[in-house]
C-alpha cells in the first residue's frame, strides 16, 4: 500500500475546482474532485498550498516506513502480516469514512459499486505482492519497482479505457522500462527473481486499482481501499487455514502489523487525501517520490541494508523517468471535462 495514492494517480481534486472530472496533464492519471460536500468544506478550510505540500511530504514519510516495518517482523509470513495489517487498516478507514460521510459509512461504501470492488481486488494483489517482495528482495529493489505502477496504469488506461497518452509519457515509459530491466536482470543474478516479480505484480495491482477508479469515475478512493482491506482479510484467512499457517505469531509481529495498517497505510492515506486537494497532480508525483527515496534510507540507517550498484542504476533511471514526466506535466494546466 505504500505508494497507493501516488500510483493511483487519483486525488480529491484542487480546491479551486469544486466538482467534476479533470484530465491530468501528465498523461498518466485523472484528478477527480471529491463529491462529498461536507468533507470538502472541512478539509479545504484555510489549508494553504504550503500546508498541502507539508501534508503530502508527511504522507510520503509514513508510507516509506513499510520496508522498515516488514524487516522488523520476526516470524510472520506474508499472509499472516496481511491478515493483521488489514484488520487495523479496515477499522481505521471505517472510522474515517464514518466521520467523512456524516455517519453513513455503509451507504458511502456501497456507492463505489463494481468499480470499487474491482479496485479493491486489485489492491489485494498489490498488498500481498508488496509484502512478499520486501521479504524476498532488498527494500530498494522493491520500492523502485513499485514506482513503475503509474506507467503500467497509463498503458492499461490506453488499452482498456482508450485514454490518450502524451508523447512525453511514452518516452518516459521507455526509460522506465530500461530501468526495470536493469533491476530485474540484477535480481536474477542475485537469486532474487521471485522478489522482483512480486514487486512488479504489486505494481500491476495498483495499476488495476487506478483503472477501476477511472472507469467508475470514483472521486473518493477511501471506500475502495476499505473494501481492499476486507477482501485481504478474507483471502489471508483462507490461505492461512488452507496452508495451516495459523494466526499464532509473536506479539511483536502483531503490533508491527497493526501499526503498519493504522499509521503507514491508513494515516498516510488520510493526510495525503487532505493535502492533495491544494497541490497540483503533477507536483504530487514529484513530492511523493520521497517515499521511494526514504524507504531504502531507513533500512540502511537502522538495519545496515544496502542496495546493489545495478539496483541503484536502474532505480535512478526509473526515478528520472517519473520526474521527467511529472515536470513536463507542470507545463500543462488541468482541463475541465464536463
Amino acid at each position: 500500500m505504500a505508494l497507493l495514492l501516488k500510483f493511483s494517480g487519483v486525488t480529491l481534486g484542487p480546491h479551486r475546482f469544486p466538482r467534476g472530472i479533470y484530465k491530468q496533464g501528465s498523461g498518466i492519471c485523472l484528478t477527480i474532485a471529491m463529491t462529498d460536500t461536507t468533507a470538502t468544506k472541512i478539509e479545504s478550510t484555510s489549508l494553504s498550498y504550503l500546508g498541502g505540500v507539508a501534508l503530502v511530504l508527511m504522507a510520503g514519510v509514513f508510507w516509506s516506513t513499510m520496508g522498515l516495518g516488514i524487516r522488523s517482523i520476526e516470524a510472520a509470513n506474508v499472509w499472516q502480516i496481511l491478515f493483521f495489517r488489514s484488520w487495523a487498516l479496515g477499522a481505521f478507514l471505517f472510522v474515517l469514512i464514518t466521520f467523512r460521510s456524516g455517519y453513513k459509512p455503509i451507504l458511502t461504501i456501497r456507492r463505489v459499486g463494481i468499480a470499487g470492488a474491482i479496485g479493491g481486488i486489485g489492491l489485494v494483489f498489490a498488498f500481498a505482492g508488496g509484502i512478499f517482495a520486501i521479504q524476498t528482495t532488498t527494500v530498494a529493489n522493491a520500492m523502485f519497482l513499485f514506482a513503475s505502477a503509474p506507467f503500467l496504469a497509463a498503458v492499461l488506461g490506453w488499452i482498456i479505457l482508450r485514454e490518450s497518452v502524451r508523447k512525453a509519457t511514452w518516452v518516459a515509459m521507455i526509460f522506465a522500462f530500461v530501468g526495470i530491466v536493469v533491476m530485474v536482470l540484477d535480481g536474477i543474478a542475485a537469486g532474487r527473481l521471485v522478489g522482483n516479480l512480486s514487486a512488479i505484480l504489486s505494481a500491476v495491482g495498483f495499476a488495476v486499482f487506478t483503472i477501476a477508479l477511472r472507469w467508475g469515475k470514483l472521486g473518493d478512493m477511501l471506500p475502495s481501499v476499505f473494501l481492499a482491506g476486507v477482501f485481504s482479510i478474507i483471502v489471508s484467512t483462507i490461505v492461512c487455514y488452507t496452508m495451516d499457517y495459523g494466526f499464532s505469531i509473536p506479539a511483536n509481529d502483531i503490533m508491527i502489523a497493526f501499526a503498519l495498517g493504522v499509521f503507514q497505510v491508513g494515516l498516510g492515506l488520510a493526510i495525503f487525501t487532505i493535502g492533495s486537494r491544494v497541490v497540483p497532480a503533477a507536483e504530487l508525483a514529484l513530492l511523493s517520490m520521497t517515499e521511494v527515496l526514504l524507504g531504502p534510507l531507513w533500512v540502511w540507517l537502522f538495519m545496515g541494508e544496502t542496495a546493489s550498484f545495478y539496483t541503484l542504476v536502474g532505480g535512478f533511471i526509473l526515478m528520472l523517468a517519473i520526474a521527467g514526466n511529472a515536470l513536463s506535466g507542470l507545463r500543462r494546466k488541468p482541463i475541465p471535462v464536463i
